[in-house]
Formats: structure tokens, C-alpha cells, sequence
């Protein structure tokens, strides 16, 4: 097949030289025109063989999109693109053709080519070589002694071969003398009369041309490549020094091609010379160390590089004759911009480690991974990625080491914080919150002692595996330390551990999620087995939030007429017996002694004038670990919400009591005078009945409405299968917002003023406050007619007597000393007169004081009016601002209260400044309709 190619070769190039060149002169014989045509076919096909391959990619679809452009371009109609795409894709399907590429860039060349002039076809053959040559080159620059040799081919073809070559053949035979004249000149171009190898051996290589023309260089080529490993290498060398670390001098003698060269080859040096810089530091952590690391290996294999170039370097010198042109650099296979082409991808790795120890000046550990596995991620340089990879595999060891012994060993071991797990400092105990609670206890360990930092989490992990991994680290450490059940821990670190590798992603997720559940299956059974945390839950249920009716019923009626005194003159002793006295007498003795042990009676800090009932309250002990869950911040919680409940059962108690009192002397003593105090009594009978419809209703609306229904959602929270630590203490927090929000004692609006009479918890208490002021005044109503009463019978019995003796009944000083009751007679009026002196309330405090019937009554009856004007004022106002609640329980408690439209509820308005005007005047008759009216100021 290469000898039928070589043969197709020979006839197309000499059927091209017979067309060209004339076959015989009229005046030459056969031997000089056979000589001339050798010549001339040797001629060319020497310019065929010297030819390399194009400067150009062999695609054929780029050859044709540079065809079509060009036609795009020289003619404004496209018809001609058009029409060449179609010969072009006929071309595509011819199979006989095998260089497609080849005829298309011809004839792309051929058309950049100058038009040949109409009636002279001129050619000259040395020329054309060069053209030739020059268009196959690409970009090869023109050849110096190339010029010289077309120019004196010009002068001998000058006139000869115009002719010779003209459009219409030869015209003419031209003159004798110029004939001979351009056959000698022609002699001496194509060698005629000389052999085959004296014409080979004359024959100017372009290397050859080169070498001739180039100027000697200073320092030579052969000096700069015997500097170049040591130059590479960071070294300073006697051409190539080194003034700093990022600069380097550059002979001044050297020729501007030269110079480009070797600013190339000094860009991998100064990155070597900076990189080594960086190596030797010894900053950063342990990520930071194994980045180092994992940079000196990557060295070391460009060191391997460069040794390996110095050998070959080596070699070539040894090769090489000095007494040829350049010191025989070009007939060896080592250069300097071969340098260039070898060490053009270590280039490139050392210039994007360079880069990286750029960006990890301010990072570490996780901000660290995550700038190197950015270039991994985001780059879209397959060989930027496969570094950045490359990379990672070193420098997440020691990150894998920390989370592996985080998640299996509950231990932080992290002494440059470069772990996303923070541990705070020692003294978290004494610390406080930002809203001023302070830390102690377990919540202390669990909430406080770590911290997650989300800077320092790595790109190669999501936000969310981040916090599962934290959790199990966290729980591990909680097991060990804050339960006491290291043993546990230790022995899952041992079955459970697994070495930890970037890349493997099935084998990390595994494991985290198998860490997972283990952790928080052990750490739930703890709590709940061990710790009896759902007990104890309960436990503050039954007894703080009075969920234990006959255990509170009891308590109450034992220590009412201790609360009654002073809060000074109690001793908790006296306290605590009567606490024991209701447990036993209560379903409380069935439950379990660690939870009655817990379970204790205190005062709180005393003020002046202040009675038992005021700071009396019940603890409840809670202890670590169980503390982490009802943390300092929710036992408070947890008394607020008793104390709140404490007082209304007491107003209920007191309430209670009073009405069984009223009724039963309804049919006795209030009986007798009911033409005096008849109509009062109906009065205050219809108030007393509506207070204890309002206790009755808020009391239910507490314990069943918001109680019991938070109760069931922090069941269902706690019960779930997959529930965490975290998931018990967010249920318990949402279990005492809920009750404190829903049960009001939180601030009825949400607004930026936060006085004291704007929350729910204010009105209900001055509500209460009214209530058992005007259970006092009914108390003195009571004892006001048991005197009256009292009087009467003395009175029925002088009569009777003294009619007896046969004298008159009454007498004027009879009349005189009943009109006025005796101290005796007084002291009878019952215990609630007493306590009438410390209501809040003044102008009603008279009756006791040796008024006279006339002035007594008077003023008890402005007292009974007074304070049911206040309440039912107060209430109007609590209704209007539960109607517009968005809580829907709240409102359904405001219907409940006014479920027969007897109250008129209140709606305060707000000035443009946010301040909350003044309350409403309270009105004392009562009217229809529930649609709640507006009160200004």
C-alpha cells in the first residue's frame, strides 16, 4: 500500500513538473533538458519531505467552519455559505476519500493565497518552497538564508521563466545571449552537471539556516539548562540567582525569546521557595499540620520531577558537540522550552497550592477542609479536582480522629478548637443565662458545656448531620459524666468503633446512625428507668399543680386557721407535720417514698403585714440528672403556677366556707331580722354566688382545659419512638409555656409596655383580692345581725321577765342601752370582723370601732356596693381582653365566665405612643348584651 502511495506520489509530481517547466529549448539537447527536469522533481520533492506536520488540529469540522466564514466574509449574499454546506455534506458521505480534513485546509489555504495575474502565470520554485513551507509551519516565522535564495532565484528566472511560464505557453524563443546567460545562472541554482549527493549534501536544512543565523548567546543556552535543576529546586546558581524569596534575577545579556522561557521556568521555582516557606512554619492546628503534610508530599514528588529532568539534562550535555551552532543544543532532545512543556503541570499544582496556603492563612480546621473542598466541588478543572481530592485524603485525617472519638467516646479532644464542638469554660455553674436565670446543676453540663459552632463545620458534612453527630457526642458525655454509667460507655466504644475515612460516605453515615440510635435509647432507658423522670413529671403534676384533689382539700382544711395568723408567728415544723397529717389521710401515702420524700412545706421571704396564706407554698426537690429536664428556671415556673393555684383554691376555700355559714343561718338568726338586713343578705348572696361561678369557672379552665391538655401533648412528645434528650426538654419548656400563657400568667397583650396591671396575672390577683375583701364584709354583715339578734332575744327576755313580775316591759333606759350593743355582745360577731382591718380597701373599715346602729349598717352597706361595683368593673375589663386573644381556649374561658351576657365586656384602647390608657370608671348597674364596649380615657 506505502509503495502504490510513494508511486501515486512520483506521477502527480512529475506530470506537475512537466506542466510547469517546458520539456526541451529549441536550441538544448535531450540531456540538459532531462537534467533540468531531474533537478526541478528533486527540487520538489526535497520541499515535500522537509515539510512537518501542520501547526493545526487534523478536524474537519474546523476546516470547514473557517471555509465558511471566509465566504461569509467576502461576499455579503450567503448563497455561497449555503451552497458550500451542501457540497460539504456530500463530501462527508464519500467514503473513497480518506484526508478530508487535508483537501478542505488546502483549499482553505489556496484561497488565502494571492490571485495569479490573468496573462503572466509566474512562478519561481525556490519561492514557492518557502511559501510552502511557511504555510505548513503555521506560525514558523520566515527563514533567514531563504531570502538570499530567492532573490537570486528571481534574478535568474527573472526573464526566462516569465515567459516560460506565461499564461498562453512560450510566445517567443528568447535571445542567444540571455539564454545562455539563464542557463548558466540556472547551472548554478539546480546544480547542472553535478550528482545526485553533491546536490543532496548542498541542500540548507531549516535548522541548518537557523544555526547559521543566529547570534551567539551570553550565557549559552547549554550554561542555562546545566543552572536550571538547582534554579528549579529554589536554589540560587551562577546565572540564575536568587535575590529574595520571591524574586529572582534574570541575565540582562539574553535575547527577549529567551527571557519568556525562562520567566516560565522561574514561576515554578518561586512557588517551590514560597511553598518551603510555608512547610517550615509551624502555625495552625492539627489540620493545619497535616495540610503541611500532605503540601511536603506533593514537593517531594516535584523534586522527583526535577531530578529526573536534571538527568536527562545531564545526558543531553554529554551528547553534545560543542563545535557545532549552539553548542549542538538543537540536535539534542533536551531544551528549554522542552523544560517548559515538562514541567508545565507541576506549574500548575504548585501554583494552586500556592493558592490554597493563600486562603488558609485565616482558616482552620473546618473552614479549612471546607476552602480545599471547594476546589473540589466547585472547580470545574478536572485536574484542580482530582488535586483538591487528593488532598483531602491527608488533611481530614485528624478531623476523622477527633469525630471518631467525639461520637464513640463521648471525649472532645480538640486543643486547637478546630472541631464544629466547643467546650466552654469551668465555671459555667456561676454563670447566668441573658435573660438573667441562673445556670447550675446538670442543665448546666447538658445545655452549657458544649456548644455547636456552625463556622467550623465542614462542606464535606450537611448542617443537619452535624447536629445529629453533636447530640450523640454530647449524650455520650452526659451518660458517663452526668449518670454515672461510664461503664456502658466504654464498653459500646469498644464494640462500636470504626476507623473513620474521607471518602467512604455509606460506612460514616452507618455508623453515625447506628451511634445515633444506641445513644439515645441508652439515654432515655437512664432517664426513665434509673432517674424516674416520667414519675417524678407526674409528681409535680399531682402536687404543685394541684392535680391531687383530696391530698389539697386536706392540706387546706389542716393548716386554715394557721394561714389566718401572721406570716411571723410560723414555724415550718408546724408546717411540715400538717403536710404529713394530709398525706396520710390522703391517696398521696400510696405513692412511692422517693417522691413523698421530695414533697416539703416552706414560707416564702416575709414581708410586713403579711399573713400565712401569703407565703406559704409547697417544693418539690429535684436533683441531677433529672434536672435537665426541669431545669432552676421550671421549678420557679412550676411555683408560680402553685402559688397562683394555691390562692384561688383558697379563695374557693374561704368562699365555701362562708356561703355553708350563711345558709345555715339563713333559717335561723338572718331569719329574725330579716326586716332589717333582709335586702342586703339578697344582695350579697347574689355576689357571693357570682364570685364563686368565676373561682369555679378559672379553676376548671386551669387544671382541665390548660393543665390536662398540655398534660396529653407532653405525653405524646415524650412517647415518641425515635425521641432525644433535646426532644424531652423542648417538650417540658412547651408544656410550662403552655400552661403559664393559658393559665394567664403571662402578659395579656404583646405589646412593648410591660406594667403591671396590663398582664392577666394582675387583674386575677386584684380580682381575688376583692373577693376575699368582700367575703370580710359579709362576714361583718353575718355578725352584724347575729347582734342584732343577739339583742333582740335580751330584749324578748327582760320583757318576758319584768312582765312577770307585773311590770312594764321597756323602759326609756332599756331603750338607751340597746341603742348601743355591748362590748360582749360585740365580740360575738364572728372572726371575720377581725380580718375586715386588713383589706387594702379604706372608708369601710369603721364597723368595730363603737359606731352606733345607725352608722354601722350605713357603712357596711357602702362597703358590699362598693366592692361588687369593683369587681364586676374588673371582670368587664379581664372579659374584653380575653375576647380578642388569639389563643381560642382563652376565649372560650372569657364565654364561659359571661355565658348569660350578664357582664358588659370592656375593650381598652391604646394611644398612637403605645401607652395603654387608664381603666375604665367602674359602673355599678348592670346591663345586657356581650359585645364588648370600648372604655376611654
Amino acid at each position: 500500500m506505502s509503495d502504490d502511495r510513494e508511486r501515486r506520489i512520483d506521477d502527480a509530481l512529475s506530470s506537475l513538473v512537466d506542466a510547469l517547466i517546458p520539456r526541451q529549448h529549441t536550441d538544448d539537447d535531450d540531456d540538459i533538458s532531462d537534467d533540468r527536469r531531474e533537478n526541478a522533481l528533486d527540487l520538489v520533492k526535497g520541499i515535500i519531505d522537509g515539510q512537518v506536520a501542520p501547526a493545526v488540529v487534523s478536524d474537519v469540522n474546523h476546516a470547514s467552519d473557517l471555509i465558511k466564514k471566509k465566504l461569509i466574509r467576502d461576499g455579503p449574499s450567503p448563497d455561497r455559505a449555503l451552497r458550500f454546506s451542501n457540497l460539504y455534506s456530500r463530501l462527508l458521505t464519500q467514503p473513497v476519500l480518506s484526508q478530508k480534513w487535508a483537501i478542505l485546509y488546502l483549499l482553505y489555504q489556496l484561497a488565502d493565497s494571492n490571485a495569479p495575474e490573468p496573462h503572466a502565470r509566474t512562478a519561481q520554485l525556490p519561492s514557492l518552497a518557502q511559501e510552502a513551507s511557511q504555510s505548513n509551519l503555521g506560525m514558523a516565522p520566515p527563514i533567514a538564508g531563504a531570502s538570499s535564495l530567492n532573490a537570486g532565484t528571481e534574478r535568474v528566472a527573472g526573464g526566462a521563466f516569465a515567459d516560460a511560464f506565461s499564461h498562453m505557453g512560450l510566445h517567443r524563443l528568447p535571445e542567444q545571449g540571455s539564454r545562455q546567460r539563464g542557463r548558466g545562472e540556472m547551472d548554478d541554482v539546480f546544480n547542472f552537471g553535478g550528482n545526485g549527493k553533491e546536490r543532496s549534501s548542498s541542500a540548507k536544512t531549516k535548522t541548518g539556516l537557523l544555526a547559521q543565523n543566529h547570534p551567539p548567546l551570553n550565557p549559552p543556552e547549554t550554561s542555562l539548562l546545566r543552572d536550571l535543576p538547582f534554579t528549579l529546586q529554589g536554589l540560587s546558581s551562577t546565572n540564575l540567582p536568587f535575590v529574595s524569596i520571591s524574586s529572582l534575577t534574570l541575565p540582562p545579556t539574553l535575547p527577549p525569546p529567551i527571557v519568556s522561557l525562562l520567566h516560565t521556568l522561574a514561576e515554578p521555582s518561586l512557588l517551590y521557595r514560597g511553598l518551603s516557606a510555608f512547610l517550615q512554619s509551624l502555625e495552625g492546628g492539627l489540620v493545619g499540620q497535616s495540610l503541611r503534610a500532605a503540601l511536603g508530599e506533593e514537593l517531594r514528588a516535584y523534586l522527583g520531577l526535577v531530578a529526573a529532568l536534571e538527568g536527562e539534562i545531564r545526558c543531553a550535555l554529554a551528547m553534545a558537540d560543542t563545535n557545532e551552532p549552539r553548542g549542538g543544543i538543537g540536535k539534542v532532545a533536551v531544551t528549554l522550552k522542552r523544560c517548559v512543556i515538562w514541567t508545565r503541570e507541576a506549574t500548575m499544582g504548585l501554583r494552586l497550592m500556592s493558592l490554597m496556603v493563600e486562603k488558609s492563612k485565616s482558616k482552620k480546621g473546618g473552614q479549612l477542609i471546607s476552602m480545599i473542598h471547594g476546589f473540589s466541588s466547585s472547580h470545574g478543572d478536572p485536574f484542580v479536582g482530582a488535586f483538591a481530592e487528593r488532598l483531602l485524603m491527608h488533611v481530614t485525617r485528624p478531623f476523622y480522629d477527633m469525630l471518631r472519638q467525639w461520637i464513640y467516646d463521648g471525649e472532645l479532644s480538640d486543643p486547637h478548637f478546630e472541631f464544629f464542638v466547643l467546650e466552654q469554660c469551668s465555671n459555667i455553674d456561676t454563670e447566668t443565662n441573658g435573660d438573667g436565670r441562673a445556670r447550675g446543676g446538670a442543665t448546666s453540663v447538658w445545655e452549657y458545656k458544649y456548644q455547636l459552632d456552625e463556622e467550623m463545620i465542614p462542606s464535606i458534612i450537611t448542617k443537619d448531620f452535624a447536629k445529629k453527630v453533636f447530640l450523640i457526642g454530647k449524650s455520650l458525655n452526659f451518660i458517663r459524666y452526668g449518670c454515672g454509667d461510664s461503664a456502658w460507655v466504654e464498653g459500646y466504644s469498644k464494640v462500636a468503633s470504626k476507623e473513620l475515612r474521607y471518602g467512604d460516605t455509606a460506612t460514616l453515615e452507618t455508623s453515625i446512625d447506628e451511634a445515633y440510635k444506641a445513644t439515645m435509647a441508652r439515654l432515655i432507658h437512664l432517664m426513665a428507668d434509673k432517674f424516674k423522670l416520667f414519675e417524678h413529671l407526674k409528681a409535680l403534676k399531682k402536687y404543685l399543680l394541684l392535680g391531687q384533689g383530696d391530698f389539697i382539700a386536706l392540706l387546706m382544711e389542716n393548716l386554715s386557721s394557721n394561714l389566718d395568723r401572721p406570716a411571723n408567728t410560723l414555724y415550718r415544723h408546724n408546717l411540715t407535720a400538717q403536710l404529713e397529717h394530709a398525706i396520710r389521710g390522703s391517696n398521696a401515702q400510696f405513692d412511692s417514698s422517693d417522691v413523698l420524700r421530695r414533697l416539703d412545706a416552706r414560707m416564702l421571704e416575709l414581708s410586713h403585714g403579711e399573713i400565712g396564706w401569703d407565703v406559704f407554698t409547697l417544693e418539690y426537690k429535684i436533683d441531677a440528672p433529672v434536672d435537665v429536664v426541669v431545669t432552676p428556671y421550671g421549678g420557679r415556673q412550676y411555683l408560680k403556677v402553685f402559688n397562683f393555684l394555691w390562692r384561688v383554691k383558697r379563695v374557693e376555700f374561704a368562699l365555701g366556707s362562708t356561703w355553708r355559714r350563711y345558709m345555715t343561718g339563713a333559717r335561723g338568726v338572718l331569719a329574725s331580722v330579716a326586716d332589717k338586713v333582709g335586702a342586703d343578705w339578697k344582695i350579697a348572696r347574689c355576689c357571693v354566688a357570682e364570685m364563686i361561678h368565676f373561682v369555679c369557672q378559672l379553676q376548671y379552665y386551669i387544671l382541665f382545659e390548660v393543665i390536662e391538655s398540655s398534660w396529653d401533648a407532653l405525653q405524646v412528645a415524650m412517647n415518641k419512638p425515635e425521641c432525644t434528650l433535646d426532644d424531652l426538654i423542648e417538650a417540658h419548656a412547651k408544656y410550662l409555656q403552655a400552661i403559664t400563657h393559658k393559665g394567664l400568667l403571662g402578659n395579656a397583650r404583646a405589646s412593648g409596655n410591660t406594667s403591671k396591671e396590663e398582664g392577666f396575672l394582675a387583674q386575677l390577683h386584684e380580682i381575688l383580692k376583692i373577693m376575699l375583701a368582700y367575703k370580710d364584709a359579709v362576714d361583718g354583715l353575718y355578725s352584724f345581725s347575729v347582734a342584732e339578734f343577739t339583742r333582740r332575744q335580751e330584749a324578748t327576755a327582760k320583757i318576758e321577765t319584768r312582765t312577770a313580775q307585773g311590770k312594764w316591759g321597756i323602759t326609756e333606759q332599756d331603750d338607751e342601752e340597746l341603742s348601743s350593743p355591748s362590748p360582749a355582745t360585740m365580740s360575738r360577731r364572728g372572726p371575720g370582723s377581725e380580718s375586715l382591718n386588713s383589706t387594702p380597701f379604706s372608708g369601710a373599715n369603721n364597723f368595730g370601732t363603737g359606731l352606733s346602729e345607725d352608722q354601722m349598717l350605713p357603712s357596711l352597706q357602702q362597703r358590699l356596693k362598693y366592692l361588687s361595683s369593683d369587681f364586676r368593673a374588673r371582670v368587664n375589663i379581664l372579659l374584653g381582653d380575653l375576647a380578642y386573644q388569639p389563643d381560642v381556649d382563652m376565649r372560650f374561658l372569657g364565654v364561659v365566665m359571661n355565658f348569660n351576657d350578664v357582664y358588659n365586656p370592656i375593650r381598652r384602647k391604646t394611644h398612637k405612643s403605645g401607652q395603654r390608657d387608664k381603666k375604665a370608671t367602674p359602673k355599678t348597674g348592670v346591663s345586657s348584651g356581650a359585645a364588648p364596649r370600648d372604655s376611654t380615657a
